[in-house]
């Protein structure tokens, strides 16, 4: 295979199914300073040793192929990617080498206001933040810190470098509904997208239960309660799975992401590169492809793990049949979210 090839617009990833894989989410780290009832499980953490934490020029080299490709979106999650250390040279990185590059990050928010600069300066596209209240009593019992006030002050900072803001509610029944006012105020108000994601069942010894379980649907049809919503229709190859509905005479948008009760599994185009450097094809599906030991023991160039990726991605699974084989109250998967990347 030429050089070349690793860039011809013709050499995208696609599945068996047909699906073409354009987004890819990165955790950078599987460690954070939030204990989240719905992310991390009731089972004791127990983080990846450093050895085994893909380094950062591994990971540049990782985005070289797949944006050669077709990737043109990559997001920075953990764990929280502020937790981990030299984060804003990695942004600094990519920025510079690849400037056309669709960057985003998914931040709690509780590390983010120092680094708000540094993001306005590289010219991330967006910020997606982590907040399921803004109840401070309700937020430090989901999250298991009281740090609601370091989040509000990281959205602010974003709102006035005027970066673009996404908020992502995990839908929890009980909590969410009683919220759904601050949430629509904070929508219009601040001209922002706000996200409401259904709790998934991931992770050994997971939390969830169909007590917590709230579908998005149960969210939308209390928000026509309240306010005109308009559905958006979006024909973007990097659009994510959320629903998104403009609300009628108002700035901002609510959107609603169903991977439980109404799977998009059809038109996923994403894939997930965990913190130790396994490429995960679905969220819900544990077979991983061990990158990290292709490029330090096996020491495949550029064109062999290109070929590698390509090979293995036309194996993607249809995450709802792994959903649906799954028994009562289990896991879909065993490694928690925050291992994962969500």
């Amino acid at each position: 295979m030429p050089q070349s090839s690793l860039h011809d617009p013709r050499a995208s990833l696609c599945d068996d199914l047909g699906r073409t894989v354009r987004y890819v989410r990165i955790s950078i780290t599987d460690r954070c300073n939030l204990r989240c009832k719905y992310c991390q499980s009731n089972a004791q953490t127990c983080y990846i040793p450093h050895d085994n934490i893909l380094q950062y020029e591994e990971i540049l080299r990782i985005v070289k192929i797949l944006h050669g490709l077709g990737v043109a979106k990559v997001r920075l999650t953990g764990g929280e990617p502020f937790a981990r250390k030299g984060c804003p040279d990695l942004i600094s990185l990519l920025r510079t080498q690849f400037p056309n590059l669709d960057l985003r990050i998914t931040s709690n928010g509780t590390l983010l206001q120092e680094h708000v600069p540094m993001l306005k300066k590289f010219h991330v596209n967006a910020v997606n933040l982590s907040l399921d209240t803004f109840d401070a009593q309700v937020f430090t019992e989901i999250t298991g810190a009281n740090l609601l006030g370091n989040v509000l002050n990281s959205l602010d900072a974003l709102l006035a470098a005027n970066i673009q803001v996404k908020l992502n509610a995990v839908a929890l029944r009980g909590i969410t509904q009683p919220a759904l006012d601050d949430f629509i105020y904070a929508a219009t108000s601040l001209g922002i997208d706000v996200r409401f994601i259904e709790f998934m069942p991931i992770g050994h010894d997971t939390a969830w239960s169909k007590d917590l379980f709230c579908p998005v649907a149960d969210i939308l049809a209390l928000a026509w309660e309240r306010v005109p919503l308009q559905p958006v229709s979006v024909d973007n190859p990097l659009q994510g799975p959320a629903r998104m509905f403009e609300i009628k005479g108002k700035r901002g948008r609510l959107g609603f992401i169903s991977p439980i009760s109404n799977h998009f599994c059809h038109t996923c185009n994403r894939l997930r590169l965990t913190s130790d450097g396994y490429l995960r094809l679905c969220l819900y599906d544990d077979q991983q492809y061990p990158l990290r030991t292709l490029m330090r023991e096996e020491k495949l160039d550029d064109l062999a793990l290109a070929e590698k990726i390509k090979q293995v991605i036309r194996t993607k699974p249809l995450g709802i049949h792994l959903l649906q084989a799954r028994k009562q109250q289990q896991p879909v998967a065993q490694r928690t979210m925050s291992g994962i990347g969500g």
